[in-house]
């Protein structure tokens, strides 16, 4: 019973702090608000008149949407980052940005979850995986697998977050017996949600493009180089916004780790250019797609070049110690990263591997407007959940938020 009460109290007092705050928490709320409002208006306009509204077609199926789910999904995955040296090696001042990781991951799977909603086109399907009224096909569909694992990884992380706060909300410090196991079961879902994507692109033996054994680990290096990337940008907002204690040898310890992710990344990349230009095949039609274009039809050179010039660029600022621990530079790098890897889990991953088409067709995709607006409503969500539940933790964390206090 008193625990019941506690959460009930623990309800109201978030719910609270989260619509009491400063004139720039609320203007920075209002523009949130309106990138939803604006998100909700196009799909409402894409499912009135269908994806036809996109640009999706049947030689280019995915796009847009599931780039942005693709990228999402590693964000999500990237928190194992904190998680590591903070409960394996036992590194406080990692220890304590933990929980913020955990939060940046539940509200990346709240928009992966979407994008993939919104790129089905009729939401109604859903019900075909429900339980009692579907069939979720486990184990023979990859697809169900990626839903288990998506949906699992995201209930672990609200449990963590909301045992861990709740239990500093009464005052109390959280059982280890329960919350360790927990923390620990993270790092194999992390590894585990981001393997099981790769393998529904790697799974696809039509799609010479995906077809490589090298998909699962690059997708796990980039997403340690681009969650990273946006929680040092956060963690240094929330440091100016907050008084949360946030120290730099912490930033710096992620800066570091980021620099060898984005080593081996690279690495990768170069491991999957040579296999293809080196043996010469006709698969290697779709990297010169991406690279170099094919009779006339470019759309995607510029990005890929963009892609790989500012991750070259990137990797270098945060190899030299000096660059990284410059702060102008650490964030310059963060932005760079964050271009770099979002074009190339993005739209190039996606859209090469359906061009050429297996009848030689190439349709060159471009986002229309409603997809755009889409993703930006999309994005709104997850930021206004981060905003709102990174505000609730920090007050716990500062002993703002009580159950003494009421």
């Amino acid at each position: 019973m008193m625990r019941t009460r506690a959460f009930g109290r623990f309800t109201v007092g978030s719910l609270r702090l989260m619509v009491r705050g400063s004139p720039a928490y609320y203007a920075w709320i209002g523009v949130l608000l309106a990138m939803i409002g604006v998100g909700v208006f196009a799909y409402a306009r894409q499912y009135s008149d269908g994806l036809i509204v996109t640009a999706l077609r049947n030689p280019v199926s995915w796009g847009f949407y599931i780039g942005n789910f693709t990228f999402l999904v590693g964000v999500a995955a990237a928190a194992v980052v904190l998680v590591i040296p903070a409960y394996i090696y036992h590194w406080k001042p990692i220890k304590e940005l933990v929980i913020l990781g955990e939060l940046l991951a539940i509200a990346a799977l709240a928009m992966c979850m979407l994008f993939v909603l919104v790129d089905m086109g009729r939401p109604d399907r859903l019900l075909h995986i429900m339980p009692f009224i579907g069939t979720l096909n486990v184990p023979t569909s990859l697809l169900a697998w990626d839903v288990l694992a998506l949906n699992g990884y995201f209930l672990l992380n609200l449990g963590v977050v909301t045992y861990l706060l709740v239990s500093l909300f009464r005052g109390r410090e959280p059982n280890k017996k329960i919350f360790m196991p927990l923390v620990l079961l993270s790092i194999p879902m992390a590894v585990g949600i981001h393997s099981v994507t790769a393998f529904i692109y790697n799974g696809l033996a039509g799609r010479p493009y995906w077809n490589a054994a090298l998909l699962a680990p690059r997708f796990l290096v980039s997403a340690f180089c681009s969650g990273p990337a946006i929680m040092l940008i956060v963690l240094q907002i929330l440091r100016r916004t907050s008084r949360i204690d946030i120290k730099q040898e912490a930033i710096w310890k992620i800066a570091e780790l980021m620099a060898y992710a984005m080593f081996i990344n690279l690495f990768f990349l170069g491991v999957e250019v040579f296999k293809e230009a080196y043996s010469d095949t006709h698969h290697l039609k779709h990297m010169r797609y991406l690279f170099f274009g094919l009779d006339g039809k470019t759309a995607l050179v510029g990005w890929a070049w963009t892609s790989v010039v500012t991750g070259v660029a990137a990797f270098v600022l945060f190899l030299v110690p000096r660059f990284r621990k410059n702060i102008v530079l650490l964030n310059i790098g963060c932005v760079l990263i964050f271009v770099s890897i979002f074009i190339e889990k993005g739209i190039g991953l996606v859209v090469p591997g359906y061009t050429p088409s297996v009848m030689g067709e190439i349709y060159e995709y471009h986002p229309t407007t409603i997809e755009i607006l889409v993703s930006v409503g999309i994005f709104g969500i997850g930021a206004l959940m981060f905003t709102l539940m990174s505000r609730v933790a920090i007050a716990v964390a500062d002993g703002k938020l009580r159950l003494e206090d009421g």
